[in-house]
């Protein structure tokens, strides 16, 4: 069956590409498009996509109040938000609400088309080149999602230690090389991890993992 998508941004010509792009995979099928947050919101309670490309500006209601009631509502829609370089505090409080992660406006077909598969299959993007610089700036000092921290008493040695690489930007594949394991098995410790922690993805595992003081945020970030 093919994934689902919803496509939320006001300019038309975006839109457009986004959809032809999508259209064109096998695997993947536009379902609804949006020129503003409140119209964002009624599509997906009607169309019930599995993804949504969120723009962050907007008319009316933004992409991050949209996001936020896309994810409290009844749906299981998981929320891919678009972005400018500018645009990093507004994307940080999209993750913070539940978003799955972000992409750049300009990345290439592939990219988009990789970040719509990896969201829809239950995992978080975190762009490296840019998460690393976004989270540095914006999570430290926030608070840690409710009933997260004390959980983290609950990891074992080998999760705390993931945890650290997952919050370091690394993939399951770097992961697995830099422990000597396989792949399988550090899907099986992240999702332990995060069970355990009650978070969604790595993309809020990464998140506590700043909130918390377990990685130090940059004192001047760079790209």
């Amino acid at each position: 069956m093919a994934v689902r998508v919803l496509i939320a941004d006001d300019q038309a010509v975006v839109r457009a590409g986004f959809a032809a792009i999508v259209d064109a995979e096998p695997d993947l099928s536009v379902v609804g498009e949006a020129g503003d947050g409140a119209t964002a919101v009624a599509l997906a309670a009607e169309v019930r996509p599995d993804v949504v490309l969120m723009d962050i500006r907007m008319p009316g209601m933004d992409g991050l109040t949209a996001t936020r009631l896309i994810i409290d509502g009844a749906g299981a829609a998981r929320v891919l938000v678009l972005t400018t370089f500018d645009l990093d505090a507004y994307v940080f409080e999209a993750l913070r609400v539940g978003a799955s992660g972000f992409l750049l406006k300009d990345s290439e077909a592939d990219g988009l088309l990789s970040a719509i598969r990896v969201v829809a299959s239950g995992e978080g993007v975190l762009a490296p080149t840019v998460t690393r610089r976004l989270i540095s700036t914006f999570a430290h000092g926030a608070p840690a999602p409710p009933g997260a921290t004390g959980a983290l008493d609950r990891l074992t040695p080998r999760e705390w230690e993931v945890l650290l690489l997952v919050a370091s930007g690394l993939t399951n594949a770097e992961i697995g090389e830099r422990l000597g394991v396989s792949v399988g098995t550090v899907k099986t410790h992240v999702n332990a991890l995060l069970r355990k922690l009650g978070l969604r993805d790595r993309v809020q595992a990464t998140i506590l993992a700043y909130d918390t003081g377990l990685i130090r945020p940059r004192t001047t970030p760079t790209a």
